[in-house]
């Protein structure tokens, strides 16, 4: 039986940046990870950003093993005793530990009935298998309008591939952009050579030929050599639900990232939901800033470090030549104050509840972070005066 001091269930970039923050803290505890994956822990975001505009593969992985960690890939926790303070795999490997940390990530949302083939992104063997199927002219069909449909759909089109986005919403990222900013980037996309499907929720995906045909509610048909699904995560908290755990859309953890009354039991990343003095309440994040913050902080904690994690994450994407950074509760159902250098293209969006700022989308404006991010935490009125004094900094 394995036996460790600190056991991190889950091979993301989350388990790495929590293993970081244990050495941090503790140079010489032995500390395993296990991860399903048959990799070892490596950077997400490049899977639909740099590696389809000539990355190095080689530069996406974290090296977890180097700084002292045992690494166990290809395995999955299905057990975990609290009580034993053990953990068994779907191998019928158990390991023992002192702590514990959940880094479970989450499972792609499918489409219902989807048939083989079909590929809900999420994953480096998802991306291999993608790149090695690109080709000029190959018709892809991407469905889901967010933060992966919207970036693996730009990076498809620039590679050569004839890309039909379909989604529900009335615009591309409609969750998070104002609505005439959302109906642009629809636009934009049309004028890259994508074709747009919006107010279109698929019916159904089966397979024609040696490629799929899929049909939407309001009898639209769209036929492609490969479909790939982009409709976020569900949180993977099985393991703590049957361990006992707090779940509701993720492990509820305190501000130092235990889990329930468990002081050796911790959770962090994509499945936590945290305490977020800022903005008042719990949240869930899914964004690589947060776990890379959060894994480390709580990594360190689960070393002694004893320090609430009071940060604010944020968020970037990349849309053919337009871009952005986000922070905070950046929520298309909010209020909204907006200040535009160029219409559209350059300018800052604000977010506000009772006049106070809840989120900021920073478009094309770019290391702005910190300036919002500090007066979402003071808590001021904003107005367009304030937008324009970042936009100066």
């Amino acid at each position: 039986m394995p036996e460790y001091r600190y056991l991190v269930i889950g091979g993301g970039m989350t388990g790495d940046a929590a293993c970081r923050g244990i050495r941090d803290h503790d140079r010489d505890g032995t500390i395993g990870l296990v991860g399903r994956e048959e990799h070892p822990p490596y950077v997400r975001p490049p899977l639909t950003k740099g590696l389809w505009s000539g990355k190095d593969e080689g530069s996406i992985w974290r090296k977890t093993d180097e700084i002292g960690v045992q690494v166990h890939v290809g395995r999955e926790i299905v057990s975990l005793d609290l009580d034993a303070k053990s953990a068994t795999d779907d191998q019928n490997e158990t390991y023992s530990y002192e702590r514990v940390l959940l880094a479970t990530g989450g499972t792609p949302r499918t489409l219902p009935s989807a048939p083989e083939g079909v590929l809900h992104y999420r994953t480096f063997d998802h991306y291999r298998l993608l790149r090695e199927r690109v080709r000029e002219g190959l018709r892809v069909a991407v469905v889901g309008g967010g933060f992966i449909g919207s970036e693996i759909a730009a990076a498809l089109s620039q590679n050569g591939c004839k890309v039909t986005i379909v989604f529900p919403e009335a615009g591309i990222g409609a969750r998070l952009f104002p609505s005439e900013l959302s109906t642009y980037v629809n636009e934009y996309y049309r004028e890259k050579g994508v074709e747009v499907l919006d107010g279109e929720k698929i019916a159904g995906v089966e397979r024609s030929g040696d490629g799929f045909r899929l049909e939407t509610e309001n009898g639209r048909e769209v036929e492609a050599d490969e479909v790939v699904a982009g409709l976020g995560i569900v949180p993977n908290t099985d393991l703590a639900e049957a361990a006992g755990l707090k779940v509701d859309d993720g492990i509820i953890v305190d501000d130092r990232g235990r889990a329930g009354r468990r002081p050796e039991a911790f959770a962090a990343g994509d499945v936590a939901r945290f305490p977020v003095q800022a903005l008042g309440g719990l949240r869930r994040v899914e964004h690589e800033d947060h776990a890379n913050t959060h894994g480390r902080h709580v990594g360190a904690n689960m070393a002694g470090a004893d320090e609430p994690y009071d940060h604010l994450p944020f968020f970037y994407s990349d849309l053919f030549d337009l871009g952005y950074e986000a922070v905070g509760d950046v929520d298309s159902r909010l209020d909204t104050i907006e200040e535009w250098a160029e219409p559209n293209r350059k300018g800052i969006v604000c977010y506000v509840e009772d006049g106070k700022p809840r989120g900021f989308l920073l478009w094309d404006v770019w290391d702005k972070v910190d300036a919002a991010r500090a007066l979402i935490v003071a808590g001021d009125d904003v107005d367009s005066e304030s937008l324009r004094a970042v936009l100066a900094e």
